[in-house]
């Protein structure tokens, strides 16, 4: 089974990017503000939550997207070592939210530590449910994983390689009507990093992972079991 969730475009970037940020710590250290910013969106398109964002959700454009971030940045401010814990996180979002008089969204966090099977049960849960998971990578064994290291991003999809009749690896999400295209035609090839494809059905599960204007599709069990005991985690939605 595949399944992706809608996601937004500004321009040709899939999503926001942190290296738009004014300021020199916010682009090294934005990515939990980026990350808040992408979620805000598609809560706001997707799910119709009111005042998540500040501007115009059905005309996206990048001067926008920069003044949200910098708005964001008073609660989730690139620190020393970073946004390095989920509680850190979820308590900067959570100010947002309330500030911005936003009722009914809540999120819990889910630790790096857990076993693999169930991380994956709630990315699909979640993912089923019509949520974004937003997830911290502290640190990871594998050279391959360098870009997401101490790092926020979303996951908006997941392939249990198990639907023969589902879309190949080489399909997308159409970001304005949901449905699966063949990505060659969809304007979004450019976004998807080729590299990080793996062949449907060769994995326990594939997550699609969302960051710096790009997708990619990864072995979710190789990437949570990072081989360090520091780790990150998700952090889970849920509205009322």
């Amino acid at each position: 089974m595949k399944k992706e969730l809608p996601h937004f475009n500004i321009g040709s970037s899939y999503g926001g990017n942190q290296e738009w940020f004014r300021t020199f710590m916010m682009r090294l250290g934005g990515c939990g503000a980026e990350t808040a910013c992408d979620a805000s969106i598609y809560f706001a398109r997707e799910r119709g939550v009111a005042n998540i964002y500040p501007f115009d959700a059905g005309h996206l454009t990048r001067e926008d997207y920069v003044n949200f971030g910098h708005q964001m940045e008073r609660y989730l401010w690139p620190r020393r070592m970073g946004i390095n814990t989920l509680d850190t996180f979820i308590d900067g979002y959570t100010k947002y939210l309330q500030d911005a008089g936003v009722t009914g969204l809540t999120m819990r966090g889910f630790s790096g530590s857990e076993p693999y099977e169930e991380a994956a049960a709630a990315v699909r849960s979640q993912i089923d449910a019509g949520y974004p998971v937003t997830m911290l990578m502290l640190r990871h064994a594998m050279r391959r994983y360098r870009d997401y290291v101490w790092h926020w991003f979303l996951i908006n999809g997941y392939d249990t390689g198990d639907d023969p009749a589902g879309a190949t690896a080489g399909s997308t999400n159409d970001a304005t009507t949901g449905s699966t295209i063949d990505a060659a035609a969809s304007g979004f090839a450019g976004n998807q990093k080729p590299a990080g494809v793996i062949p449907t059905g060769t994995t326990p599960m594939r997550v699609k992972v969302v960051t710096y204007s790009e997708y990619e599709w990864l072995n979710f069990e190789e990437f949570w079991n990072t081989g360090y005991e520091q780790r990150g985690g998700l952090i889970l939605y849920h509205l009322d």
